[in-house]
């Protein structure tokens, strides 16, 4: 329960240091309801918070998380698609302006993926397996250009592999594509080095990751 209390006193907290300070806000978001101008894909690890990562206010963002910030190809079969589900709304009914994918280092979901999770395990219930197997051609394409490669070195370049194989998959929806054809939407690929504290952005004409500098053009690659 001790963690328990510590949540609640964060919230108390959050009552008296941004709550009532933004009053006006929050009831102006509650009977007016939402208006992001961007969807944020994250991973659901606890290190990578992304309205703390952004620095943004309540409002500013419509985020999805899941196991290792993917998004699967579009297809109807089946009852379930949360992430789905939530670019639909996102695109068709909050007409976001931008979708961010949002991958970060030391991802377990892509360790989960390299390692062939599920193949030697005889825990849980056989979800995780199947989940991070959507981006299994990242895998395959980074230990296709880099076998002989470290296990740190393949992890990261599988977890900015999957940003892209995300990006790709975006594109699989017929709605999304069409907005991003006649301008209306654009993606973009995130990656954020937990150790160092850095911001990589995918540019996609070059193919490659790029350190993000304030008010400054991308200036370092970085491989993957």
């Amino acid at each position: 329960m001790a963690e328990i209390n510590e949540l609640l006193k964060g919230f108390q907290r959050f009552r008296i240091k941004n709550f009532e300070p933004n009053r006006e806000l929050f009831n102006r978001l509650a009977m007016q309801g939402q208006t992001p101008r961007t969807l944020l894909i994250g991973c659901s690890d606890s290190r990578v918070d992304p309205a703390i990562l952004t620095d943004s206010a309540p409002g500013d963002m419509f985020v999805v998380r899941n196991v290792a910030n993917l998004v699967p190809p579009y297809e109807t079969t089946g009852r379930y698609h949360g992430t789905s589900a939530a670019l639909e709304f996102a695109v068709c009914n909050l007409e976001v302006e931008n979708i961010i994918v949002l991958g970060h280092s030391r991802c377990g979901g892509i360790k989960a993926l390299l390692k062939g999770y599920g193949q030697n395990n005889d825990e849980g219930e056989g979800f995780i397996a199947p989940w991070v197997e959507i981006a299994a051609p990242a895998r395959e394409e980074v230990l296709r250009r880099w076998p002989d490669a470290g296990h740190e070195f393949q992890q990261r370049a599988c977890e900015r592999a999957g940003i892209r194989a995300s990006l790709d998959n975006l594109l699989t929806f017929p709605f999304l594509r069409q907005r991003v054809d006649d301008g209306r939407l654009t993606l973009h690929g995130w990656y954020y080095d937990l150790e160092n504290g850095e911001l990589l952005q995918y540019d996609a004409e070059k193919d490659r990751f790029y350190d993000l500098y304030f008010g400054a053009e991308p200036s370092v690659a970085h491989p993957a």
